[in-house]
């Protein structure tokens, strides 16, 4: 499960700035989770009070925002969206459709005391 491999990255993160910036505990932390990431959603939630324990985000609040996959086609130039990597156009149906958004994974920002 590489879920957990990233929500170890998250508490990385978390730790540093908790150092950086002076803060002790964590309420919130606000994730962007793109539909194509390859990230299992119920997974990284699992996940992440685990991790969380004995930091300063342990019991903090998990949000995530989900963004949709985008892509753009190859054949005629049009965008749209994209439930898979290898979904073909949904306007003209070539399977030409490189990938343009929803790929990615990132924290979008933490609330803290």
């Amino acid at each position: 499960m590489h879920e957990m491999s990233l929500v170890e990255g998250v508490r990385q993160l978390i730790e540093e700035a908790a150092l950086r910036d002076g803060f002790t505990r964590v309420h919130s932390v606000r994730v962007e989770i793109g539909q194509l990431s390859g990230v299992e959603q119920s997974a990284f939630e699992f996940c992440f009070d685990l991790a969380m324990q004995d930091s300063p985000a342990a019991g903090a609040r998990l949000d995530i925002i989900a963004t949709p996959g985008r892509g753009r086609c190859q054949q005629c130039g049009q965008e749209s969206a994209l439930a898979a990597v290898y979904d073909p156009c949904e306007l003209c149906g070539a399977y030409s459709v490189e990938v343009i958004g929803g790929t990615s994974m990132r924290v979008i920002d933490l609330e803290v005391e």
